[in-house]
């Protein structure tokens, strides 16, 4: 019994130190690393910086060929794995290669999905309609809580219903 308790002792500080490694306390800042991986969450979404970026089939630009050529500034991407300076990414339509994080913004966007989508002055279907949005229109999420998210494009803003949009998570609180 003796020699058991023993065991334990020894592998609690270890296990106390894996934890501390990978863990990102609360509050703390979240930042990149040196190796260019980052601190923030994975998954996550972002939207493309500009209008070219190549997909790529793997984590390097010389030894993976281009598969997909996006030419949409702000289409939303969601990050599924960080490796260095790439990220493994998987598009509206669900299609997965690599980007360089440098193609990558924090900037928060949603891709309309579906047919054509009704926006609301407030978040609640009794509300006056604010505009009507086709699929496939990519909008700039300024707020989103519960099963609303407030959206803008083009100069004008309204409510549309969170899974009428791909590019965040169905309980994700986002305040612009």
């Amino acid at each position: 019994m003796r020699q058991e308790i023993g065991v334990r002792k020894s592998i609690i500080p270890a296990l106390f130190a894996v934890i501390a490694a990978n863990a990102t306390p609360v509050g703390a800042a979240l930042e990149e690393r040196a190796d260019g991986t980052t601190t923030y969450p994975v998954p996550r979404f972002v939207s493309l910086k500009s209008n070219s970026a190549m997909l790529r089939s793997g984590p390097d630009d010389r030894r993976f060929p281009i598969q997909w050529e996006y030419k949409r500034r702000g289409l939303p991407i969601e990050i599924i794995r960080e490796y260095g300076i790439w990220r493994q990414v998987r598009d509206p339509d669900g299609t997965i290669g690599w980007m360089n994080k440098s193609l990558l913004t924090g900037e928060r966007t949603g891709f309309v999905t579906g047919s054509i989508r009704t926006l609301y002055t407030s978040p609640d279907l009794q509300s006056r309609v604010a505009w009507r949005i086709e699929p496939g229109t990519v909008v700039t999420i300024t707020l989103c809580e519960n099963v609303w998210c407030r959206v803008s494009n083009g100069g004008r803003s309204g409510y549309i219903l969170r899974n009428q949009i791909w590019g965040t998570y169905p309980n994700e609180a986002i305040a612009g």
